[in-house]
């Protein structure tokens, strides 16, 4: 392979204007690409990253970026040719403290005017059942009883407000870069919830002047392992212990709303429009939940990869299927987008065999997702008067896949936060299918439903008896 390309431009002329918190690939394969990009235009040189972290495993993270400059390497899994380059867009990493001391700091100086996050979807302390804050989670009870010693990601963030607050600076815009729906809205709930519950008059200031601009961020960036590893050393970096893989398709899609400046991402880009939450409708019902409805009969089937599931004619069926008839029909207008022409995008990322993301992977935190990106398709379709069986199927998939046996009879390992509850539940499921359906803060009132209770019953039970193949070429036969 050819060797890999550095940053063209000088890093010594970069100055902070980000705090970056959560440096996961996602991060360095996304943002950080496009901040890099703009960077060798010679622009925007005064917002390069500072990143941070607020949980004990990210000081691994911070000690290998720091021995490599705060480079990282990124590989882009091309079926036509793979390549690699090193981003440096971030030029600090700052210590990880239990108390957040070094991160506060940093986000309480001036030049410092955005500050970004990728905590992941379940990282915003929402209350599935609801859809709202959760003030009563122990996270954000412990840091309103100590603001000034935070241990979340938002309390840090609030500690910061405050003193920029009473320092007479302007507020820094707050930019969710995580896949959940209205990220910016739910981002806001967190900061100003988590000041109301210590200071009612912070919490009327961060609603009044905090920007928390909503986005949708698009890139499959599967998890570092050795093969990610040995092709970073194929291209010469051997030593850099936490290279990323990503597939080239990249998308970012934000409101243009950062009243304290913001880099020209557009000239990279970026697309800034007040139709975010059209986009983010169509890439969470279309591409997630499109991961969601190949991850399951996949993972009982025993397949590794993602390509792999798509080259099973009965998994890419189920997909068409169900993407097609239950979930495009009911996906708002996306301004100069054709539904259809952008699942058949999605079908073919899916199929890259370069990228070798894994089942495993699309099949972990279901307790999180399914109520993001499956839940909700489903509820629309009721409205309309129609019973979406497939992705009803998708459900009994997902519980029959946390029972923890494939259909073959390997064990499945715990994927999930919440996976013992999770194997309990889908275990009395077998005897009784409306237990699964009885987790409220997960289905809410959709899991009383008659009509869901009926069909789910009868696919699960069809699972248990026949396997997985059977059900979906059932399915597929109409």
């Amino acid at each position: 392979m050819t060797a890999f390309t550095l940053p063209a431009y000088d890093r010594r002329r970069l100055t902070p204007g980000i705090v970056h918190i959560g440096l996961g690939n996602f991060h360095r394969a996304h943002m950080a690409v496009y901040l890099d990009d703009l960077f060798a235009r010679g622009e925007g040189m005064d917002w390069a990253i500072i990143g941070a972290g607020v949980r004990p495993q990210d000081a691994a993270m911070r000690d290998a970026l720091l021995a490599q400059d705060c480079l990282s390497t990124v590989i882009e899994l091309d079926p036509a040719g793979k390549s690699a380059r090193r981003i440096g867009a971030m030029i600090d990493f700052l210590p990880v403290a239990p108390d957040n001391a070094p991160l506060i700091a940093a986000m309480s100086r001036p030049e410092i005017r955005i500050v970004s996050l990728t905590v992941t979807e379940g990282g915003y302390f929402v209350d599935p059942a609801t859809g709202q804050f959760d003030p009563t989670h122990p996270d954000i009870v412990a840091d309103a009883r100590r603001p000034d010693h935070p241990t979340t990601a938002f309390g840090a963030i609030l500690a910061a407000l405050r003193a920029r607050r009473a320092g007479g600076l302007p507020a820094f815009t707050v930019m969710s870069c995580d896949n959940l729906p209205g990220n910016g809205a739910v981002t806001r709930a967190a900061v100003a919830g988590l000041a109301r519950l210590s200071d009612p008059a912070l919490a009327d200031w961060v609603e009044a002047t905090v920007a928390f601009p909503n986005g949708m961020v698009d890139r499959i960036t599967p998890a570092t392992g050795p093969r990610e590893r040995s092709l970073a050393a194929s291209f010469g970096l051997a030593d850099d212990p936490v290279p990323v893989t990503c597939e080239p398709f990249r998308q970012w899609v934000l409101e243009d709303h950062f009243p304290a400046g913001r880099p020209p991402l557009e000239k990279v880009g970026v697309t800034f429009t007040p139709h975010v939450h059209a986009f983010e409708a169509m890439k969470i019902r279309i591409l997630n939940g499109g991961h969601a409805i190949i991850a399951y009969p996949g993972g009982l089937m025993d397949i590794e990869y993602v390509h792999e599931a798509m080259a099973e004619p009965l998994i890419a069926g189920f997909l068409d299927k169900v993407e097609r008839e239950e979930i495009i029909p009911i996906v708002p207008p996306v301004p100069d987008t054709d539904l259809h022409a952008y699942f058949d995008l999605i079908r073919d990322r899916f199929a890259n065999p370069e990228v070798a993301d894994t089942e495993r992977r699309l099949c972990l935190d279901g307790s999180n997702r399914q109520p993001k990106f499956i839940i909700p398709s489903i509820a629309d379709n009721l409205a309309r008067g129609h019973l979406p069986r497939g992705l009803i199927l998708e459900s009994a998939l997902w519980c029959r896949y946390c029972m923890g046996v494939s259909d073959a009879g390997v064990t499945i390992a715990p994927n999930d936060p919440n996976w013992d509850r999770l194997q309990a539940t889908a275990r009395a499921a077998a005897a009784d299918p409306a237990v699964w359906l009885g987790m409220a803060d997960i289905y809410g009132p959709l899991g009383r439903d008659p009509q869901v209770i009926a069909c789910f019953a009868g696919f699960l039970n069809d699972l248990g008896a026949r396997g997985t193949r059977a059900v979906l070429t059932d399915f597929l036969r109409g």
